[in-house]
């Protein structure tokens, strides 16, 4: 896992279990491994889970499900948040899976769009934005590609920068700072969740807005996001594993598409980096942080 077993997420997971009627203990174990990020173990926690012989995998990154999918195609793997399920060649069709792999998809491409269309509204004098991404991502090529074309329509020239592991990301957030941008785009990761304190930190020292994929790095201190909700779709993954516990087969379990998405703002940070977000945009958020 991206995210940590203590944290809301996993939460959202055990409770859909309750909901199913499991009780943790009593009906189900759930074996934890949490990667923290670091793409480099993530192959020696998905072989610890196979041999072990669990009855349903849940991974939640695309990173993670590739692994997976390489490493067994007999247990059961359930999505819980991938980014391009079909385009990764996870599942041969989103109605039907095929295969050992369903889930939940993040919609990707419509998303990446709409977060720079979010930030020029935000900011429209916006001109030059920063990419910080992660080229070991499976899924990152696609986004980059769908941004690029999003950013000629929007009069916004790209600067891409990456960072594949948490000792890169203070080097990329320098290279940010002498590209002179105005604004910072985090490409959603499994690194950048799991270190989005220090990421947070990072984007804040250099005083430049930035969007995130997922509200979490808002609650945390960051100026924006828009994205699924990922409690709601951590609670739905827990109905595939009752599904599959119950029998059913995984390629045979259409693949969802959230159906909440929230856009959210810190006004404090705002604030403290001098910007005044338009009422518009405030009255279109989902929750503004105060």
């Amino acid at each position: 896992m991206s995210f940590a077993p203590e944290g809301k997420e996993a939460q959202a997971f055990r409770s859909g279990l309750r909901d199913a009627g499991y009780a943790e203990g009593r009906d189900v174990v759930i074996e934890w491994r949490f990667a923290n990020g670091d793409y480099a173990r993530v192959p020696t926690l998905a072989a610890e889970l196979v041999n072990s012989k669990v009855e349903v995998i849940v991974a939640d990154s695309t990173f993670g499900t590739q692994v997976l999918k390489r490493a067994t195609s007999a247990i059961p793997i359930v999505m819980a948040s991938v980014a391009d399920p079909l385009g990764s060649g996870f599942v041969t069709s989103l109605a039907h899976p095929g295969g050992n792999v369903t889930g939940l998809s993040t919609m990707i491409a419509e998303l990446t769009v709409k977060r720079l269309q979010l930030l020029k509204e935000t900011i429209p004098s916006i001109a030059r934005v920063a990419v910080l991404w992660n080229p070991d991502t499976p899924y990152a090529p696609k986004a980059i590609k769908e941004l690029k074309a999003a950013a000629l329509a929007l009069s916004i020239e790209l600067t891409f920068v990456g960072a594949r592991t948490p000792q890169e990301m203070v080097p990329a957030f320098a290279a940010v700072s002498r590209a002179n941008v105005q604004a910072v785009y985090v490409l959603g990761d499994a690194l950048f969740n799991a270190h989005r304190p220090a990421l947070i930190a990072l984007a804040a020292k250099a005083q430049l807005p930035t969007i995130y994929a997922y509200r979490l790095y808002v609650d945390d201190g960051g100026l924006m996001s828009y994205g699924p909700s990922f409690s709601e779709m951590f609670r739905r993954s827990a109905g595939y594993v009752d599904n599959i516990l119950k029998g059913a087969k995984p390629g045979n379990l259409p693949i969802e598409q959230p159906t909440q998405f929230e856009f959210v703002i810190n006004l404090k940070t705002a604030k403290t980096l001098g910007i005044a977000i338009p009422e518009s945009i405030l009255q279109r958020a989902h929750e503004v942080i105060r």
